[in-house]
């Protein structure tokens, strides 16, 4: 194939390999598996919930080593790149007390190459974290904290199944700021049944208010596999008003506008270019990232692969020193240049002109008169309807 048709592939100059290089570390633990949650989550035993997390800590540990040591042949020849964003996920990372976290990072400094100004995340729920958790991780070089806010209606907490009070997450990103966390991020959830326009009109001016340095907000989705997935079915639960959480994204893009808040990917926002989601924006930039930890998944060079969402299955694999990967596929050319328009269109950056995959210049043309993408300096970004639209901008372009 010639160079000039693989070069978004082979020679990107901001997206693919020139993207960066992640890793992702999942910690599934939760004290309550809220209704909404279709993520690999695990409630512990209260009975011995600190002896499976502690077991839990030990072989993300000893996977971290086993992976990161043997770099890209096993053997420990050809070491993986740089890193340049660490993100702990869950499940509530900040339900392992202090020292395992700390150690788990530890382990990350210590058998990865890691860049000078890595971005370090660490999710958390604002129930879970404090002053003695905050110094914990910046001493274990975290330099991001994301928290799930999802809202400050008191009602609207108690329909989502939330573990925290309306104003514990002020108070939250108090202490992480005084703990000296470098940068602050507050998840925020709209359209759930029972909220209003002034909810969650309240709840983006209390996100402001306290003074963090980035937004993400999402439309509630209700999967047919959770509790809320099943209510619906029986009809106790109404479903989500496409009409009603079509207002709220507005409200939010409105209001964060108006506090100078850069609306860089369709649900998220960020007070400075420097203040983005680097680890998010490697996804959505098609990078490489390597996967630790239950239901992780991992991307490399087209190839994706995803661990067991049970924690036992998990468990016995790495115990026993074996790949614990449920499944892996590589992608063919075709996949990758659809999930490069599809990531990439995300971003309100769009892709850079040599990032950008052979596109047909009727379908191009297509695409645009339809309002759905847009051209600019040789970029190709989808257009605020385009950005409602993705799945239907992405089909015409490809």
């Amino acid at each position: 194939m010639a160079d000039d048709v693989r070069r978004w592939l082979d020679h990107p100059v901001e997206s693919g390999t020139a993207a960066g290089f992640g890793l992702y570390l999942h910690v599934p633990f939760c004290s309550h598996r809220c209704g909404y949650c279709d993520f690999a989550t695990h409630v512990a035993d209260p009975a011995d919930a600190d002896a499976q997390m502690a077991r839990y800590a030990t072989a993300l540990r000893r996977r971290l080593v086993r992976v990161l040591d043997g770099g890209r042949d096993g053997a420990g020849e050809h070491p993986w790149p740089t890193v340049t964003s660490v993100f702990v996920g869950g499940g509530t990372p900040t339900l392992l007390p202090p020292d395992e976290l700390a150690s788990i990072l530890a382990t990350v400094d210590d058998h990865a190459d890691l860049a000078d100004d890595v971005e370090t995340t660490v999710e958390a729920n604002p129930e879970t974290v404090g002053p003695a958790m905050f110094t914990a991780l910046v001493d274990a070089g975290a330099t991001r904290v994301s928290m799930g806010a999802q809202s400050f209606a008191p009602h609207v907490l108690a329909t989502l199944e939330r573990g925290h009070t309306a104003d514990r997450p002020v108070e939250a990103v108090a202490e992480a700021r005084a703990a000296g966390i470098a940068q602050v991020s507050l998840d925020l959830i709209y359209g759930t049944p029972g909220e209003t326009d002034d909810d969650f009109a309240r709840s983006l001016e209390a996100a402001l208010g306290a003074g963090v340095d980035h937004l993400s907000a999402y439309a509630l989705s209700i999967h047919t596999n959770t509790p809320f997935g099943r209510r619906r079915a029986r009809g106790e639960l109404p479903d989500v008003d496409d009409d009603v959480a079509a207002d709220r994204f507005d409200l939010a893009r409105d209001r964060l506008a108006a506090a100078d808040f850069e609306h860089y990917e369709v649900s998220n926002w960020a007070r400075t270019p420097g203040t983005r989601s680097r680890h998010n924006v490697l996804y959505w930039r098609h990078g490489d990232y390597l996967a630790f930890g239950v239901g992780a998944h991992g991307h490399l060079d087209g190839r994706r692969w995803w661990n067991p969402r049970g924690v036992g299955t998990w468990l016995a694999a790495v115990e026993a020193d074996e790949d614990p990967a449920a499944a892996t596929e590589q992608l063919d050319l075709d996949e990758r240049r659809l999930e490069r328009l599809l990531l990439g269109l995300r971003l309100r950056d769009g892709l850079h002109p040599h990032d950008v995959p052979p596109l047909d210049p009727l379908a191009l043309e297509d695409a645009m008169a339809h309002d759905l993408v847009e051209t600019a300096c040789g970029r190709v970004r989808a257009t605020d309807r385009g950005w409602y639209l993705l799945d239907e901008a992405v089909r015409r372009l490809a």
